[in-house]
């Protein structure tokens, strides 16, 4: 059976995510006979109305609270997130001092960048990474402890943070979109923000789940930071709506290169 008419495939979506918890985007749009990009706007549509919410591979049914737990959120998408951090070196060649947000698709930068670097970071993860290596240094930033996203916050790390001056804030999001960079916890917005302040350059790591996709935070505008690195399973469509309102968005896997003017693709 095909399904052409588009509210008879969102209800059948709807059907499966309601049974299964979850949706392949490849394997239903295969089953239902239609392209997969197809079957990913209608579950952007869906998350739209606030009936599903899209993950790495499909969508999930829509979580109620203030976001996935961080366990979750990272074995979710591990290797789109390990490739992300990658291809992140490339634009730290020559920072000194780099700061990780606390984030899972930012964690694995803490085992990865060059000895000799200052890691800042109000990560817990972060810390205990670069608490095991010897060649780096680390400014580890304290505060109020928050479970949900394993990071420390509140005033004492907004002043620590502020004190600082630093190459690049490596930041990480729960969704962007043509607004704005977006998250789900206000005391990690405050942070998000404190840290793209103090650097020099800030560079957004998000997964192809991420955009255009919603959150109830507003962290700033797109011209927060100034580049956006994603992986190669970001939809077309969302990567020219980015880029359409201003954004540099770099997929992992193009060289990207940092100038006087900024950072380019080659």
């Amino acid at each position: 059976m095909r399904y052409t008419d588009a509210p008879a495939r969102r209800e059948e979506l709807l059907r499966r995510l309601s049974a299964e918890g979850y949706v392949s985007s490849s394997r239903v749009a295969e089953e239902l006979g239609v392209s997969e990009m197809t079957i990913r706007r209608d579950l952007r549509q869906l998350e739209g109305d606030g009936l599903a919410r899209r993950v790495v591979g499909g969508a999930s049914l829509p979580n109620l609270g203030h976001g996935r737990p961080f366990d979750e959120r990272a074995v979710t998408g591990s290797g789109e997130k390990r490739s992300i951090a990658e291809a992140c070196l490339d634009l730290l060649d020559g920072a000194v001092t780099v700061a990780l947000d606390a984030g899972t698709t930012v964690a694995p930068l803490a085992g990865m960048l060059r000895p000799g670097t200052t890691i800042v970071s109000h990560s817990a993860p972060v810390i205990r990474a670069a608490i095991e290596r010897e060649d780096v240094e680390l400014v580890a930033i304290g505060g109020v402890y928050q479970n949900e996203t394993r990071s420390f916050a509140g005033a004492t790390a907004r002043r620590t943070i502020a004190d600082y001056s630093l190459d690049v804030a490596v930041l990480s999001a729960t969704a962007v979109d043509t607004s704005g960079i977006l998250c789900a916890n206000a005391l990690d917005a405050e942070l998000k923000q404190e840290l793209a302040r103090a650097a020099r350059m800030t560079v957004l790591l998000v997964d192809h789940s991420k955009l255009g996709s919603r959150a109830p935070i507003r962290v700033g505008g797109l011209d927060l930071v100034d580049v956006i690195l994603t992986d190669s399973g970001a939809d077309p469509d969302d990567l020219q709506l980015l880029r359409d309102a201003g954004a540099t968005v770099v997929v992992a896997g193009e060289h990207a290169v940092i100038d006087g003017s900024g950072v380019g693709v080659s």
